[in-house]
């Protein structure tokens, strides 16, 4: 499941094989944990985000680096960012899954829009996703997390569904993944005009290995907007644990003879 690298060196082959995550959306997904008002990150790093030799992240040079937080330092580069989901998310499933590589593309305030395909920021996401295999290894899922972008307009909001659904379908199909898992996070903030419309509008979404978890009741930040540090780590296990329920089902027992 997932696209794979057909032309692994001599040296990556004897290397354990990466799992790779794509961690994409805006703002939350990016990480604003520990940010403060000042755009000041307190450098504060949760127990479930401590790096681990296991944990590899592709750097904005498409270079493969040690992960830590925060993981989308050179990423979205315009905003100060601090903890987001994915370092817990990692941790919480390396045990099951070996070594893994993430690939952080999200990016704060971009609109569903703006990640249609022919975009910079698709075809970034994509780009980013191809070279991530090139050295070995296999991409597992998309994790995603954006819409608070969506909630000030009457259109944007109507359009998400189709908006959403469509962008499922060129990923999967521009990464010739066609059942490439998909989770979505259901946003919990953003304008209070059309944000019960984007939200339902992600969990009307019925298509095959594409799941939801859903971020409503995580604490936020003074802004009302961005997860906490300990909202960041609460969702990073909620992803952990859809994603090993739903897509990396628990190796089975061997029959003794």
């Amino acid at each position: 499941m997932g696209i794979a690298s057909s032309n692994q060196s001599a040296e990556t082959e004897t290397a354990p094989s990466k799992q790779i995550f794509i961690l994409s959306g805006q703002s939350n997904m990016a990480g604003r944990g520990g940010v403060d008002r000042h755009k000041k990150w307190d450098g504060v790093v949760p127990p479930e985000c401590t790096p681990d030799s296991s944990i590899l992240r592709l750097n904005a040079q498409l270079q493969w680096e040690s992960a830590k937080e925060p993981l989308h330092s050179d990423i979205d580069t315009k905003k100060t960012c601090g903890v987001g989901p994915g370092m817990v998310f990692a941790n919480a499933v390396r045990k099951r899954v070996g070594v893994i590589g993430l690939v952080p593309c999200a990016v704060g305030g971009t609109a569903i829009r703006e990640w249609a395909r022919g975009m910079p920021l698709y075809e970034n996401m994509v780009n980013r996703a191809k070279e991530a295999v090139k050295s070995g290894g296999e991409i597992k899922a998309l994790l995603w997390y954006q819409g608070e972008s969506d909630t000030s307009k009457y259109d944007d909001a109507k359009l998400y569904k189709a908006n959403m659904e469509r962008l499922i379908q060129n990923v999967r199909q521009d990464l010739g993944s066609p059942s490439l898992p998909i989770i979505q996070v259901v946003i919990a903030s953003g304008d209070s005009k059309y944000l019960e419309r984007v939200r339902e509008a992600q969990k009307e979404i019925d298509i095959p290995n594409v799941v939801c978890v859903d971020a409503k009741g995580l604490p936020l930040k003074e802004d009302q907007l961005h997860l906490t540090t300990a909202a960041q780590v609460r969702l990073g296990q909620m992803l952990a644990d859809a994603y090993l329920a739903n897509f990396e089902p628990p190796p089975q027992p061997q029959a003794s003879s």
